[in-house]
């Protein structure tokens, strides 16, 4: 199935110039959808995986139904504020300014493999932010899947220490 056909292209959104990628065109579609996931799952199914987690919002949409096919638990992350108990944070660049994630402290146990799943990669950021979560709580991160890639923002170029893979590339 070419998955790239289900993806909306959205010129000028959020502001001028910027060519959002929409996959709710995809999700609503439920053979794409499970072709998505099952993509990603076949990516992961060797890897020993204890969590998925995947970062608010669109990670989520893709993140659960993965971990679900692959029997383990799905951690989120989260914006500043969202999460009930106590959390652990980071702080990253953005082009113009700063963010901050963050997910529970006891999410994830020293030692246990983790997959990050999101929608897209472009320039890396919020996924580089949440490899350091992750590893300050003592997980290992096995894999990082994206259902896009915009190439040309060369996000990839932080993610150089880690199996990184992606379905549709731009």
């Amino acid at each position: 199935m070419n998955l790239e056909s289900k993806i909306r292209n959205i010129q000028d959104f959020p502001k001028p110039g910027i060519g959002f990628k929409d996959i709710t065109t995809l999700l609503k579609d439920g053979e794409a959808f499970k072709e998505a996931v099952d993509r990603i799952v076949e990516n992961l199914k060797d890897k020993d995986i204890d969590y998925v987690v995947g970062p608010e919002a669109r990670g989520f949409l893709l993140g659960a139904p993965v971990a679900y096919a692959l029997g383990v638990g799905f951690v989120p992350i989260r914006k500043p504020g969202k999460l009930p108990a106590e959390v652990v944070s980071f702080e990253y660049d953005l082009e113009y300014g700063t963010d901050k994630i963050e997910m529970h402290k006891d999410s994830i146990e020293e030692g246990k493999k983790v997959a990050i799943i999101d929608d897209l990669l472009a320039t890396g950021g919020t996924v580089e932010a949440a490899t350091k979560l992750i590893e300050s709580l003592g997980g290992e991160i096995a894999s990082i899947q994206f259902l896009i890639e915009l190439e040309f923002l060369n996000g990839r170029d932080k993610l150089k220490v880690y199996d990184v893979e992606s379905i549709i590339k731009y």
